[in-house]
């Protein structure tokens, strides 16, 4: 066994797995593609680019991220505690100035003396796992050849080059004095539906009208040119299935045909399906509504659907390039690779999705491969843990498998039902809290 462990990638999974290891007083060899070679989206030199945006969410308790921040910063998160040293003006949010926390996150990697960077693009991951523990936090747009090596150590099915996700809602949100469960046909036979899998919410025709006014005219998100041809040929967003005529959405994935509406006893002029999203039957997806309208645009307008009036959006549609794999079948909950134990993944390329969640994912994968290399028991975190839900949720088999970010839709639920969402929140988050605390997460060597 080699006497360093490898992480791959540089960008935020991968420089706080590189600062994990070393704090353990192991050696990291980490390679980084960059200045030699650059993504389409990248441009800096430095470690930890933020891209899309300069804010890190929100800092406050009731909050999923805010929660998810506070366990890091409990676990001694390197690029959480930068973030707080860089951090701008945003209210109630972390929001830094990047170039300044991308050039401070370099420079305290490359100053630690058991860290070696190498500059070199990595293109075969199994050969440096021969021997040795690697880490592959490459991100979402993971180098074309280094991509090649994933697929051929993963599988081609197994890997995807573009999210096209709809929007998820939270079930208690959702309003049942419109909605109703049920199947297609199964409502017109006044069956009860054996299972509770689809959520439906019916539109008159003035509801209908007005929906699909509103979202034609929607902003959207401007497409990077590498991302345009790839994506629109392998989905299609509901806005410009809108625009292909008035009734186009309702001939499609708002058709109504096998279903009653219980509140007139007619069939309805429109009819949206929610599609259950995960094993508890929390989350909810809006089925057919891939979008690449602007996150404040999806809530403004899908929110004119009836039902869905005070919906609780917890992840918004996207349609971007986003290299991730199907960990539900290949990782398991300390984010190994099934098929070789000597091999992670961390960050945005297992389906964790946004800034803090890819933190989370490189310091679950680091502290796991730094316990195989001294030869001891893995740790799992707990599931009532924001870092432990998202570690569940990526190594939990689900045939829908897409990118998320954390929301407390995902921790376990709380053995009391509490009708008030803040206070509901907070409950989830002391509890999340309390268990970092009593639980022995070995730290320091």
């Amino acid at each position: 066994m080699k006497d360093y462990i490898v992480v791959i990638g540089a960008g935020l999974a991968g420089s706080e797995a590189a600062y994990q290891i070393a704090k353990r007083g192991i050696k990291v060899k980490l390679y980084e593609m960059k200045p030699k070679k650059f993504s389409p989206a990248h441009t800096s030199a430095n470690f930890a680019e933020v891209v899309c945006s300069n804010s890190f969410k929100s800092n406050l308790l009731t909050n999923a991220c805010g929660l998810l921040k506070e366990e890091l910063r409990r676990l001694d998160s390197l690029l959480i505690k930068t973030a707080d040293e860089t951090s701008v003006p945003a209210g109630q949010a972390l929001a830094v100035d990047r170039d300044i926390f991308s050039e401070k996150v370099t420079e305290k990697i490359k100053n630690n003396e058991l860290i070696e960077v190498i500059d070199e693009e990595v293109t075969d991951i199994e050969a440096l796992a021969k021997d040795g523990i690697v880490i592959v936090a490459t991100g979402p747009l993971t180098s074309d050849a280094l991509s090649t090596s994933i697929q051929k150590l993963t599988g081609k099915e197994d890997l995807h080059f573009y999210d096209a996700q709809a929007p998820i809602v939270e079930k208690d949100s959702i309003n049942f004095d419109i909605a109703f469960y049920g199947n297609r046909y199964d409502c017109e036979k006044d069956e009860v539906p054996e299972e509770q899998s689809y959520i439906n919410l019916p539109m008159n025709k003035e509801e209908y009208e007005k929906f699909v006014e509103e979202l034609v005219n929607a902003e959207v998100v401007t497409l990077r040119d590498f991302e345009k041809k790839e994506i629109f040929e392998g989905c299609m967003p509901v806005e410009i299935m809108a625009k292909r005529g008035l009734d186009t959405l309702r001939f499609g994935p708002l058709k109504p045909v096998g279903f009653i509406d219980k509140r007139t006893g007619r069939r309805p002029y429109a009819i949206v399906q929610l599609r259950q999203d995960n094993k508890e039957a929390t989350l909810y997806n809006l089925v057919g509504f891939q979008t690449n309208l602007k996150w404040g645009e999806q809530k403004r307008v899908f929110s004119m659907i009836p039902g869905l009036e005070n919906a609780e959006f917890i992840k918004y549609g996207v349609m971007h390039r986003n290299t991730f794999i199907n960990s539900t079948e290949l990782l398991d909950n300390t984010f190994n690779f099934k098929s070789n134990k000597n091999i992670y993944f961390a960050g945005q390329i297992t389906g964790v999705e946004g800034y803090v969640e890819s933190i989370s994912s490189g310091m679950c994968a680091a502290i796991n491969a730094c316990q195989q290399f001294e030869g001891k028991e893995k740790i799992e975190f707990s599931e009532e843990t924001m870092i432990g839900a998202l570690a569940k949720y990526i190594s939990t088999p689900n045939e829908k498998f897409q990118p998320m970010n954390a929301n407390y839709g995902i921790l376990s639920s709380l053995d009391e039902k509490i009708k008030d969402k803040k206070l509901r929140y907070e409950k989830l988050s002391n509890r999340a809290l309390e268990k970092l605390l009593h639980f022995d997460y070995n730290q320091d060597k």
